[in-house]
């Protein structure tokens, strides 16, 4: 995609998407009571096979948040009992954060509110539509992370 001058079409495409994410983060809120963060953190350990919990970094790399931001929704869910950070059993120095019993159970109680605003959200998409967006969305995380603005700058 050529960028003129005024940036045009991607300039409105990454306000548009910008605009979409502070939508997205105050409708959770409003309807759902939580963050889109706490949300997606609730998600990423409710995830088969994290059982036993995942690293920081992992968890940290998975969900493309910084290490501040992830650390502060952790020591929320940690003090609404969500979710527990112990030991890892083959490295004590480590950590493993994962869902507790009852983060467990409130993650469960909230999929039908998930479910329904999924379904309100994305209405009037067609499946198509639904398919087409999420090609798309890929195509560009890929994009933005293999982005390198120095590779580009003219050197003097």
């Amino acid at each position: 995609m050529i960028v003129n001058e005024s940036g045009g079409i991607p300039n409105r495409l990454f306000f548009r998407l910008f605009q979409t994410g502070n939508i997205l983060q105050r409708q959770v809120q409003n309807e759902m009571g939580i963050s889109a963060v706490q949300w997606a953190v609730l998600g990423a350990l409710s995830r088969d096979g994290f059982e036993q919990g995942t690293s920081f970094n992992q968890l940290k790399e998975y969900l493309h948040v910084s290490r501040q931001n992830l650390d502060g929704v952790l020591k929320r869910l940690e003090r609404d009992g969500h979710v527990v950070r112990v030991p890892h059993p083959r490295d004590g120095r480590a950590r493993l954060v994962r869902l507790t019993d009852s983060g467990r159970a409130f993650w469960l109680g909230l999929q039908d509110s998930i479910t329904d605003f999924y379904r309100q959200a994305l209405e009037d998409l067609s499946f198509d539509d639904g398919v087409s967006l999420l090609h798309l969305l890929k195509k560009l995380q890929q994009g933005l992370l293999q982005l390198s603005l120095d590779a580009e700058r003219p050197t003097d």
